[in-house]
């Protein structure tokens, strides 16, 4: 089955070239000048992954993504002429998998947009029947790449990127042992695409959803000067 790509992109130039090359490569594309372009499709399409730039005309791209993430854990890569630290920083913290800055390869982008694709596919082709970690009021389910939240009244569905999923399972898979952030990124990430840096910007994501107080936390736990110890329980182990 073809991969479904969604370009929101306001340069009509641009959106059609990424396009191009996607389509060569086997991919169905649609293409959104706006956001709310974007959403509107949406809500009769269902892409495998999103392209998204962040100077758009009405809701700009970190509006999209912030509104996306609450209900799709669809892989979201930015492509923008925004190359600040705080621009990527933020674009992370708000969901997205990837940062490319523009100027780009169209051929380096497609890569990307295979690699986070074949991942999501290692994912849901290797987990283990009736795979399911609980940890506080917490319920991680493996089999359908669900984090669900329950509460004495009812059970809240937590939307977690591709990106954040794979880094919790990780954690969770390894509960006990120092992971430094290079062991992370090495094993997470592969090493064909991102920054170091973006280890710890996830692991605040995910702290910012399962952790009480985040700046205190109890299952993701900082070892100062040696990296992160998960722990189903809690407590410090």
């Amino acid at each position: 089955m073809k991969a479904k790509i969604l370009i929101v992109e306001d340069v009509k130039e641009l959106s059609a070239l990424v396009a191009m090359y996607l389509e060569k490569e086997g991919m169905e594309t649609f293409q959104a000048e706006t956001a709310e372009i974007a959403l509107e499709k949406m809500s009769k399409w269902t892409p495998d992954l999103v392209i998204l730039d962040l100077n758009l005309p009405g809701m700009d791209g970190f509006e999209f993504l912030n509104h996306f993430r609450k209900t799709n854990s669809i892989p979201v890569i930015i492509v923008s002429a925004r190359d600040a630290d705080e621009d990527i920083i933020a674009g992370l913290g708000y969901g997205a998998d990837e940062f490319v800055t523009k100027p780009f390869s169209p051929k380096v982008l497609v890569a990307r947009v295979r690699a986070l694709i074949r991942r999501m596919h290692e994912n849901s082709t290797t987990v283990q029947d009736d795979k399911i970690v609980e940890f506080g009021n917490f319920i991680l389910d493996m089999n359908s790449f669900v984090l669900k939240r329950i509460t004495d009244t009812n059970t809240e569905r937590i939307p977690l990127s591709a990106k954040e999923y794979a880094v919790l399972v990780y954690l969770v898979e390894n509960e006990g042992k120092i992971l430094s952030p290079e062991k992370i990124y090495d094993d997470v990430w592969k090493a064909e695409f991102g920054d170091l840096s973006a280890v710890a910007v996830y692991i605040q994501r995910l702290r910012r959803k399962i952790e009480l107080n985040p700046s205190e936390p109890h299952f993701i736990r900082t070892i100062y000067g040696m990296g992160y110890c998960f722990s189903l329980s809690g407590k410090e182990i």
